[in-house]
C-alpha cells in the first residue's frame, strides 16, 4: 500500500483509539482534604424556560445528599431567611460571600446549581420531559471547588406504532404532566446521574457508614 493510501487509514485508526480511551478518573483531592459535614443548597440559577423549574428542582436535592452522608440545611427555611434579609432571587443569593455563609449559617460548603433545561414538551405522538443541571460544591472556608458535575436526562412516553392511539395517549399524558409536573420526577433521575455516576460522583459524607471507604 502506498504512503498516500496508508495515511487516511492511520488517521482513522488513531481517531478510533482516541474515541475508545478510558475517561480520566475524577480528581477528589480537594474534597478529601476539606470534606464538608454540612451543605447549604441554594435555589438554582435558571437557564430553562420554566419559571417554576428552580424551586421544583431544588426540592429534590436534599434527599440524595442526605443519603450520601451530609447534613443539608432545610432548603425552604434558608430560602425564606435569605429573602427576608434582602436577597429575593437566586441570582442575589449566589452572590453571598462564602465567609458570610460560614459565619451566619455555619455551613461547611455551598452547593451552587444551574438549571439548563427543565420541563415537558408535547411532540405530536409523545411527551418528552427533560432536566439538565450543572452543579458546583464550594468550601466556605477556603473558597475552593470541592466537587462539580452535570447531568442531562430526557424521558419520553413510548410509541405503540398506532398513530391515532399514540396521539391520544400523548395528549392525555400532556394533561397529566401539566398537573403533576413529570419533570419533577425526572429531576430525581437527574440527581442520581449527577451525584451517583461512578466516574465523578460525589463521595460519601461523614454521616454515612461508608465514609472514607471510597
Amino acid at each position: 500500500m502506498s504512503t498516500r493510501l496508508m495515511l487516511p487509514v492511520v488517521l482513522m485508526l488513531a481517531a478510533l483509539l482516541q474515541g475508545c480511551a478510558a475517561p480520566q478518573p475524577y480528581n477528589y483531592t480537594n474534597l478529601r482534604a476539606h470534606t464538608p459535614r454540612s451543605i447549604l443548597v441554594l435555589p438554582p440559577l435558571n437557564e430553562s424556560t420554566d419559571v417554576m423549574g428552580p424551586y421544583s428542582y431544588v426540592s429534590t436535592v436534599s434527599q440524595p445528599l442526605g443519603e450520601l452522608g451530609y447534613y443539608v440545611f432545610p432548603v425552604a427555611v434558608v430560602d425564606q431567611y435569605l429573602k427576608d434579609n434582602g436577597m429575593p432571587t437566586p441570582g442575589e443569593m449566589h452572590q453571598i460571600p462564602l465567609e458570610k455563609v460560614r459565619e451566619i449559617i455555619g455551613a461547611d460548603a455551598v452547593l451552587y446549581t444551574t438549571l439548563t433545561q427543565y420541563g415537558s414538551k408535547y411532540q405530536v405522538v409523545n411527551t418528552v420531559s427533560t432536566v439538565g443541571v450543572r452543579a458546583r460544591l464550594l468550601d466556605t472556608q477556603s473558597g475552593g471547588v470541592l466537587w462539580d458535575g452535570q447531568a442531562l436526562v430526557q424521558q419520553a412516553t413510548g410509541s405503540s406504532g398506532n398513530i391515532i392511539a399514540d396521539v391520544v395517549v400523548a395528549a392525555v399524558t400532556q394533561i397529566i404532566n401539566s398537573k403533576t409536573d413529570e419533570a419533577h420526577n425526572v429531576a430525581r433521575i437527574a440527581n442520581d446521574q449527577l451525584f451517583l455516576t461512578p466516574n465523578g460522583r460525589l463521595l460519601y459524607g461523614p454521616h454515612n457508614p461508608k465514609y472514607k471507604t471510597d
